[in-house]
């Protein structure tokens, strides 16, 4: 019984869809018995029934016989189609499959975007691999190309398009309204208190004070007194009252950055106000009542301060009722043209030069670049580019990413990044399998662990 287009299987509407053309009616009837337990199905046998189904069911897959009418003792027909598969639906990935084992056309098939080359007779379980190898080809390029889409954002002064920055605003947003004490966490020059400000700005208390503490700058002998104030009278100098960094903050936010470098006999003072909202300044014996909501900031592992006795447990536990975690460039290479785009168009403006531009190649080095220093190493590199920069193109090595002969990468960078991505390959390709992808690879267990380690690979 001849299928007609659109034939389906019985698998479920979510299930991959795959497009059989071959004009053997036993071939397909062999094909739905293989597949329709897992795939949605559909099945064409010539040019018009082809384009017919791409456009209709759109299929993740295509498994292609070259061999088609009008001519189907030639490659000539399927090889046509190919062509117009990959034009109409890029994405699709085609596996080819023909009577004909000439090399020749397996060639012009992967030149023109087939994903694989099957000569019949098929083994129908080597076939299976494939279809769902592509299967997953063909969600990864789709998620990828989609998250490529995604617009621009910004909150407050904090700016990108990624996947991590996203969730970043998101909390940001739903943490905003209370008024809970945040503990920004990151690494340094990520935007720590960029982040904080962000947090004041989208609270009730935006119209408020936002008052910043560097506990790491102020030295151990005054911090109480900058934190807490002082009565008239307090110390030998101390002439007048002193309202202190908290109490300047009432009605908006104290953000205490660098909150890891607190002294220790500052943090109970410290978790006093977090639990009572009261201060008391040197040399008074009364409580005063302050509404300052608190943001603190860390680059350290505040954790591992707990378990050396360097930071009270209940002070951090205190400071972290909610955690944000502000991701460093590395993890964010997505974000990296906009940002670079934006601090240019800032320097511009500063440095008045005229209409700034980078050179052709920087970008994509900027975005391979691990950015140790993240977005303030971004930033002040593109800042003093625009200043030394011999012309209004900005070259790598104005920069100070290139030797003035093109600023080429080292050997080692582009083995480190050839062998990140053919490990991430591998693994897509077997869905997260380390076994199968070992194998693949042809190295043991032991050394793929060493390589996702090495390289901080998320399996799939």
């Amino acid at each position: 019984m001849a299928e007609g287009p659109g034939g389906a299987g019985g698998a479920t509407p979510e299930a991959p869809r795959l497009l059989i053309v071959d004009d053997d009616e036993a071939i397909r009837s062999q094909m739905k018995w293989a597949f329709s337990a897992d795939y949605a199905l559909a099945f064409a046998w010539d040019a018009e029934s082809v384009l017919s189904e791409l456009e209709r069911f759109a299929p993740e897959v295509v498994a292609l016989d070259l061999g088609l009418p009008p001519h189907p003792r030639d490659a000539d027909e399927g090889l046509r189609l190919l062509k117009e598969v990959k034009r109409l639906r890029p994405a699709a990935q085609v596996i080819v499959i023909t009577g004909n084992p000439d090399k020749e056309n397996a060639l012009k098939a992967v030149a023109l975007g087939a994903t694989d080359y099957y000569s019949k007779p098929v083994d129908l379980d080597e076939l299976a691999v494939s279809v769902r190898r592509s299967v997953h080809i063909h969600r990864l390029e789709t998620e990828l190309a989609r998250a490529r889409q995604v617009p621009p954002a910004t909150l407050g002064d904090l700016h990108g398009r990624s996947r991590e920055m996203a969730r970043m605003f998101e909390l940001i947003r739903r943490v905003a309204p209370t008024d809970e004490p945040v503990l920004v966490t990151g690494e340094s020059g990520t935007g720590k208190e960029l982040v904080a400000r962000a947090v004041h700005q989208e609270s009730a208390r935006a119209r408020g004070p936002f008052v910043v503490v560097n506990c790491g700058g102020i030295p151990e002998t005054l911090i109480e007194e900058e934190l807490f104030g002082h009565e008239a009278g307090a110390f030998t100098d101390a002439k007048r009252r002193r309202i202190g960094l908290i109490e300047q903050a009432s009605g908006g936010t104290v953000f205490l950055d660098e909150i890891g470098e607190l002294p220790t006999a500052m943090q109970p003072k410290l978790l006093r106000f977090l639990q009572a909202g009261t201060v008391q300044r040197l040399g008074g014996g009364a409580e005063h009542q302050v509404d300052a909501r608190v943001i603190a900031a860390s680059n350290r592992d505040l954790g591992a301060a707990v378990a050396g006795g360097t930071f009270r447990e209940d002070l951090f536990y205190r400071l972290r009722v909610v955690e944000v975690r502000v991701p460093p460039l590395r993890e964010r290479p997505d974000d990296i043209p906009l940002l670079a785009g934006h601090f240019l168009a800032r320097a511009e403006a500063a440095v008045g030069r005229g209409r700034l531009a980078f050179a052709d190649g920087v970008m994509p080095i900027l975005a391979r670049y691990p950015w140790p220093g993240n977005v303030r190493e971004l930033e002040n590199r593109i800042r003093s580019a625009s200043v030394v920069a011999a012309s209004t193109t900005i070259a790598l090595r104005d920069l100070g990413l290139g030797d003035g002969d093109g600023g080429l990468p080292s050997l080692k960078e582009v083995r480190d990044t050839a062998e990140r991505r053919h490990v991430e390959l591998a693994l897509a390709l077997h869905e997260g399998n380390v076994s199968r992808a070992a194998k693949a690879l042809g190295v043991s267990r032991p050394t793929l662990h060493a390589l996702i380690q090495k390289y901080g690979i998320a399996r799939p």
